[in-house]
């Protein structure tokens, strides 16, 4: 055994050798068709020569500055592209990951109120069953109990209210409409109980990943919560690091929603895997509060606006943009999601199959008609990862979908370059895994 510190030392890995389009060829040469895009990271594939070369030119130029001192061609360029394809987000602040992201906008959130000459505002609100990070403030923004759990002493105070989760909330004859308008107002109940002017930011995934299985709201929920945000000043921050760029067939997933955040937290496909890279996007009237006021953002990481990211990440976006990657995530997701519900869809054990574009979601129940969950203890989830994986095929099955506890689900996220063939073998395999386990 070496001495790498892995995610569960338990469980030795085998060794990622080589990877080409869908495709991960591990240390035995046992091929794999990457269905979940690692953590919905890969929306390009393996191997793609355009993003490869991009990283080369970039080193053989600079291969860091730091940004105290300096800014990079690279660095300006992704920024003036993100800003002119976002909806209404002027700047761009360049990061590591999507936990830093997400810990940029809780404090730039902060920083403004503070600016503003309202420094009382100090309350988060978000949602139960979110995932924002790992980070200290990111994981307190979280609303997933088994995550949260051992941390819980280090965490500041966040109120969590309920997801918009239709599937298992929406009360019989009650339409959509009403029901989203119901658990959105919940926000507003929130706010009113610790004051509007205590209140900082509401935060959300506007497709729920990890944590939901590709949850999507219903029409008309999120442009309720963007209604009270502005009714009483808060900030609506929008956390796009798994749901966003291009993934739900939109550049940006708020999109599809017809609703602008005022800060968002992109990541994970900015970069698609071929080097670590998020940001943090906010609105014009944000930056120019701290530009009049103290001058200067009080945060940084050693390495944000990383020109090698940076020029990776702008070759992706002009490949998902003008390159047409996410219009074709739109519509290899739809087939993909019929194809779901044709194949498997009526498998005992799925309950639903949801969510946008090439961002899906596999509910299972043990119970169809009661939509009941399994017990916990079946570890239904762990099995069917285990399944698919000897099948040849990553995919994403969790755990606690319903409150962080009970609930399975899995999340495919697979690359937007996959083929209908490939779509194909995807669905073969990942039955494959599912009648082993859910026979």
């Amino acid at each position: 055994m070496g001495h790498l510190f892995s995610r569960n030392p338990k469980s030795p890995l085998l060794r990622a050798v080589s990877g080409g389009g869908v495709y991960l060829t591990d240390e035995n040469g046992k091929q794999y068709i990457d269905a979940s895009g690692g953590a919905a990271v890969s929306c390009l594939g393996h191997g793609d020569k355009d993003v490869i070369a991009a990283i080369k030119a970039q080193c053989d130029k600079i291969a860091f500055a730091h940004t105290g001192f300096f800014s990079t061609d690279a660095a300006e360029e992704l920024g003036d592209l993100l800003s002119a394809h976002s909806p209404g987000l002027d700047r761009v602040y360049l990061v590591s990951g999507g936990s830093e992201a997400v810990e940029a906008a809780l404090k730039l959130a902060r920083q403004y109120f503070v600016e503003k000459g309202q420094p009382g505002r100090k309350h988060v609100i978000a949602r139960r069953q979110s995932y924002h990070g790992n980070t200290l403030g990111a994981l307190a923004a979280g609303g997933n109990l088994w995550r949260r759990q051992q941390f819980a002493p280090l965490l500041i105070e966040t109120s969590h209210i309920s997801p918009c989760y239709a599937y298992r909330d929406l009360h019989e004859g009650e339409t959509e409409e009403a029901y989203g308008l119901r658990v959105a107002n919940e926000l507003e109940t929130e706010i009113e109980r610790l004051g509007p002017e205590n209140v900082m930011a509401f935060i959300a995934e506007p497709v729920v990943g990890a944590t939901a299985g590709a949850l999507p709201p219903v029409a008309g929920y999120f442009r309720r919560i963007r209604e009270i945000c502005d009714t009483h000043g808060i900030l609506l921050i929008l956390d796009e690091v798994m749901c966003g760029m291009g993934r739900t067939g939109k550049l940006f997933a708020c999109e599809h929603d017809g609703i602008k955040p005022d800060i968002t937290a992109i990541a994970k496909g900015l970069g698609a895997g071929y080097q670590p890279i998020g940001a943090m996007m906010c609105t014009a009237e944000i930056f120019d509060t701290i530009v009049s006021g103290s001058g200067f953002f009080q945060h940084g990481h050693t390495y944000m606006g990383h020109p090698v990211a940076a020029a990776a990440a702008l070759t992706v976006v002009r490949k998902l943009t003008s390159g047409g990657l996410v219009e074709r995530a739109r519509k290899m997701g739809a087939l993909l999601q019929a194809q779901l519900v044709d194949r498997i869809g009526q498998h005992p054990h799925i309950g639903d199959i949801r969510g946008r574009g090439m961002f899906l979601g596999l509910e299972l129940v043990e119970d169809r008609q009661t939509k009941e969950p399994f017990a916990p203890d079946r570890l239904i989830a762990p099995k069917i990862k285990k399944a698919a994986f000897e099948a040849g095929l990553i995919c994403y099955p969790m755990q606690g979908t319903i409150d962080g506890q009970r609930g399975d689900h899995i999340l495919l996220a697979p690359p937007f370059i996959l083929t209908e063939a490939e779509m194909e073998e995807l669905i073969d395999k990942l039955d494959q895994a599912i009648s082993a386990v859910l026979p």
